[in-house]
């Protein structure tokens, strides 16, 4: 098949709105009724044809898709993001880490939504093991690109020694929010005080391993 032949999906500034109509509308249905929901109730949802779904997205596993990675850094938007972009001009970068750490844990926990996609993805796989498979295929720095940057940026400053990047993205991760989204898979939380703990110990021990004499 030629490149002329694949089909590429609409473009230009209407067509991204109803992208994001779209996405909106799936995003919902997903939450409410799970990734049963037909196509036709995602568009009547989004103000679409069903046809137009389609043309964007190719299939609902593509749509589920979509939603999940559209929403998986919303956690790393805003305030979170601010000071993950803060961290190449900190005076004490140990502090400035804590502390970008908890407004991105804090994120983390607050948002109800992106807790239960992931529960939901968790879910479909056994169905749908091509969702597992769009996550890997678009790699650790696509899924998580605040952190991946903050931490390259330390790293060329010379403040940070990360010869692989993808494994240091995927620990720091791993330090700071791999427990809570463990817990609540569970329906629980962690409470405040080792919350606390955990961001201190892991940024502790990220810079052990990572930070040079000067951090």
């Amino acid at each position: 098949m030629s490149v002329d032949s694949v089909k590429r999906p609409p473009s230009g500034p209407r067509a991204e709105l109803k992208r994001q109509a779209i996405l909106r509308a799936a995003r919902e249905l997903f939450l409410r009724e799970g990734f049963g929901v037909g196509m036709d109730s995602i568009a009547a949802e989004a103000g679409v044809s069903k046809v137009t779904v389609y043309n964007h997205f190719g299939s609902k596993e593509a749509l589920f898709t979509s939603v999940i990675t559209s929403a998986l850094d919303e956690p790393l938007a805003g305030e979170s993001s601010a000071a993950l972009e803060g961290l190449a001009d900190a005076g004490d970068l140990r502090a400035a880490l804590v502390e970008a750490a908890r407004t991105w844990v804090h994120a983390v926990r607050a948002n109800h939504e992106v807790t239960a996609l992931r529960n939901l993805v968790a879910a479909e796989l056994h169905r749908f093991p091509e969702l597992g498979e769009a996550w890997r295929h678009r790699g650790t720095e696509g899924h998580h690109p605040a952190v991946a940057g903050a931490l390259r940026t330390l790293a060329d400053q010379g403040r940070l020694v990360i010869p692989d990047l993808q494994v240091a993205v995927i620990q720091f991760y791993g330090l700071l929010v791999f427990p809570h989204m463990v817990f609540s898979s569970y329906g629980t939380q962690i409470d405040e005080d080792l919350t606390d703990r955990l961001i201190t110990g892991g940024v502790d021990m990220f810079l052990a391993h990572y930070g040079t004499r000067s951090a």
